[in-house]
């Protein structure tokens, strides 16, 4: 389905051809003030800037001509400034439309045209380490990017890059070596894994045999040294439930798992080409990418191969580029890590366009920190990063105080559910209503709060919309609202909030377009705001038709647009609440 920018920008870049001979885009945008209209045509600006013209009179040309090609949509467009053209739908033009939106399962959004295969890179804990909440971020940015990308029609592959290869291995194997330890009978074998790694990594500081030993234990798993291996696979496997754990109580799921350990046989194969490409050298014995033609990497050689033969996380990403192009033929690569990483992926890139893969998009997709109430980063008292399993225990245990002192009269079972659901909802919207690229502060009052741009202020719309089609079954007469075929908008709050229905698909557009979801929090909450002001204004259930059946479609619209919102964050709704 066409979505109302969609149409007018067809429509106006059309008239403009026909009008002035440009074959510029129309440049369809939301009007910033709505008082000027619903959308604005920019196009001329651009246009009469390369023809060396005044664009106010172009913008007068084509407006006068607009006004018959949108005669049955929108008002007489007027002309503001040098020359925006601006264009009010018209309220029978929306009531018409919506029964269609409300019909379409996709609530009027578009289909990615044409529809591209796309691997998101995101989450990638450590094995041997317990998730923390420095992979909050990564996960629920990642998977909300992906929910999002696939509902737009694309192939998405998500792809968990666990770290399972690295140097704690070999003070992981080395401690459990001395240590003769039975990690299958602890009561928590990723607790059990973190004591050993913190016991003999803080050892070698002082004593410089133990991470000799430990390096050598890591050479050995590196050439498949079966003993090693045989444990190494055993501290991998006992790691993977609880991540598990984690990503199911998250709602985030991954089409693959593939560690760096998968990518060790090509590491070789890699660095052999790019040297006899002449796009990697030796330097001081060891193998790196210079970038003397680029600026800002010129004095930061890309290490792929140190002097003692080891590669390094580098060589390994180039490796899974090149493993993921060959087997699942991407268009493009999305990586979502810290912004600490900039630097590293700005050096991938540039080295893999070099190889071969220019007309691969890449894309690194950054975000900031989880702050305290202190504006440092979020630790325990001890100064150890928050477990992220404990973090959503905790997020349950709020959610719960509120919904038993709240709703003591619902069942257990049900408030229960209500917590878990309100409870992680309400952890991932906090962090998805930000902007990524920034710090924020974690906060559980400004998070659970039933006021303000949260979850549980969303989920409780939601909950109070599917109330109203209770109390209608009950009181129900006349039409239903699937039953209405067009939708009669003489209050302007019904009017304003049809509108804006109308716009869900711009949100997903901007949510996209540089990958940021919290435009589609921001939609949602202006959208449950409106709905507010319209219930407030426009009785529904005591309406008479057709006034309570259009009313109730738009209740219908509303609701479903609220849960499909969430559902692209990765968060439930619930019924009763």
């Amino acid at each position: 389905m066409e979505s109302v920018q969609q149409l007018l920008e067809r429509l106006a870049t059309g008239v403009i051809r026909e009008t002035i001979g440009a074959n510029g885009a129309a440049g369809v945008r939301p009007c910033g003030n709505p008082k000027f209209g619903d959308y604005q045509i920019n196009g001329l600006l651009p246009i009469a800037k390369t023809r060396g013209e005044n664009p106010r009179p172009l913008a007068d040309k084509v407006a006068a001509a607009l006004a018959q090609a949108l005669a049955d949509i929108a008002e007489p467009p007027t002309v503001a400034g040098a020359g925006f053209i601006n264009v009010r739908l018209k309220a029978g033009y929306v009531g018409a439309l919506l029964p269609q939106v409300l019909a379409d399962p996709r609530l009027g959004v578009p289909a990615a045209s044409p529809a591209r295969t796309i691997v998101i890179d995101f989450s990638a804990p450590n094995v041997a380490k317990s998730m923390h909440v420095g992979h909050l971020r990564s996960s629920i940015i990642g998977d909300s990017i992906a929910r999002t990308l696939r509902f737009l029609g694309h192939h998405v592959i998500a792809d968990n890059h666990i770290g399972d290869w690295g140097t704690q291995f070999g003070f992981l194997l080395h401690g459990f070596r001395q240590e003769k330890l039975d990690l299958a009978a602890a009561a928590d074998p990723i607790a059990e894994m973190e004591r050993v790694y913190r016991k003999y990594y803080g050892a070698s500081e002082a004593d410089p045999t133990i991470r000799d030993a430990a390096k050598a234990e890591l050479v050995k798993l590196h050439d498949s040294d079966p003993e090693n291996l045989a444990l190494w696979k055993k501290l991998r496997d006992l790691s993977m439930p609880a991540f598990e754990r984690v990503y199911q109580r998250l709602g985030v799921r991954f089409d693959h798992t593939l560690g760096e350990s998968f990518y060790h046989p090509r590491l070789p194969g890699v660095v052999a080409d790019l040297k006899a490409r002449g796009l990697a050298e030796d330097s001081e014995g060891a193998v790196c990418v210079f970038f003397r033609d680029v600026p800002a990497l010129k004095d930061k050689p890309f290490l792929i191969q140190k002097s003692d033969g080891a590669f390094l996380y580098p060589t390994t990403d180039l490796a899974t580029v090149q493993y993921r192009v060959e087997t699942w033929k991407p268009g493009e690569i999305i990586y979502v890590t810290d912004s600490r990483q900039k630097l590293h992926f700005e050096q991938l890139f540039t080295t893999a366009r070099r190889w071969g893969y220019a007309d691969l998009k890449l894309a690194h997709v950054t975000f900031g920190s989880v702050l305290g109430e202190d504006n440092k980063p979020i630790k325990t008292r001890s100064g150890e990063p928050i477990k992220l399993e404990g973090l959503l225990d905790e997020a349950e245990r709020q959610a719960q105080a509120i919904v038993d002192a709240n709703y003591a009269d619902l069942p257990e079972a049900t408030r229960r559910e209500i917590a878990r659901v309100v409870g992680i909802g309400a952890v991932k919207y906090a962090d998805l209503s930000q902007n990524r690229v920034n710090d924020y502060v974690f906060s559980w009052a400004k998070m659970l709060a039933m006021q303000g741009n949260t979850a549980p202020y969303l989920q409780y719309a939601y909950v109070r919309i599917r109330s109203i089609f209770r109390k209608g079954a009950d009181t129900a007469r006349g039409t239903s609202s699937a039953e209405c075929k067009n939708v009669a908008l003489a209050d302007p709050a019904e009017l304003d909030l049809a509108k804006f229905i109308l716009r869900f698909p711009e949100a997903i557009e901007l949510a996209t377009e540089d990958y940021r979801p919290n435009f589609i929090c921001s939609y949602l909450y202006d959208l449950a705001g409106r709905f507010s002001v319209f219930y407030e204004r426009c009785p529904v259930l005591k309406a008479d038709e057709p006034a309570r059946s259009s009313r109730l479609l738009l209740c219908q619209l509303t609701a479903e647009v609220l849960r499909k919102g969430l559902d692209l964050l990765g968060i439930q709704t619930i019924e009763q609440m």
